[in-house]
């Protein structure tokens, strides 16, 4: 703290030093300034905002499209790639498409959405409730932490 100075004594005493004179808030009154090597700066700011990336979780949604037509087995199987998602970290997003005639018969498109939500309760929690999106009922699936630990003691050969 060198306290209140004109600008041109500041940069004086930050020549002397050989170092910088930065602006740190210009929008105080007066404006404050500190005497710093700027690149030294420049440099740190860049590593912490590398290591704050690094820390950083990046959660993809996958996407399960079904019918309101499809088969039993075939949902079965787009399930197990819904499981490995969730296993693997990612959110889920099971999209029911309606096509046609099919928009009269939405119920029975909840009903499929609502066996999958049933049967995927024990790695995922439901993170968006399903809804209607113009022609498409979706939800979003998220994998609970504790669900899926607990499933991981239970299977260890997965």
């Amino acid at each position: 703290m060198l306290g209140v100075m004109s600008s041109g004594e500041a940069l004086k005493i930050a020549e002397e030093k050989g170092l910088d004179l930065v602006e740190v808030a210009p929008n105080a009154k007066p404006p404050t300034c500190k005497v710093m090597d700027y690149g030294k700066y420049l440099y740190e700011q860049k590593k912490k905002a590398q290591e704050s990336k690094k820390k950083q979780v990046r959660v993809t949604v996958k996407e399960v499209q079904l019918r309101p037509r499809t088969d039993t087995h075939d949902i079965n199987v787009k399930l197990r790639n819904a499981r490995k998602f969730i296993l693997q970290g990612d959110k889920v997003r099971v999209n029911m498409r309606f096509r046609g005639r099919e928009m009269a018969h939405q119920e029975l498109g909840m009903k499929v959405i609502q066996d999958v939500i049933k049967q995927m309760e024990d790695l995922a929690q439901v993170e968006v409730r399903p809804k209607m999106e113009g022609q498409q009922l979706f939800t979003i699936l998220a994998p609970d932490a504790t669900k899926i630990k607990q499933y991981r003691k239970e299977h260890p050969e997965e």
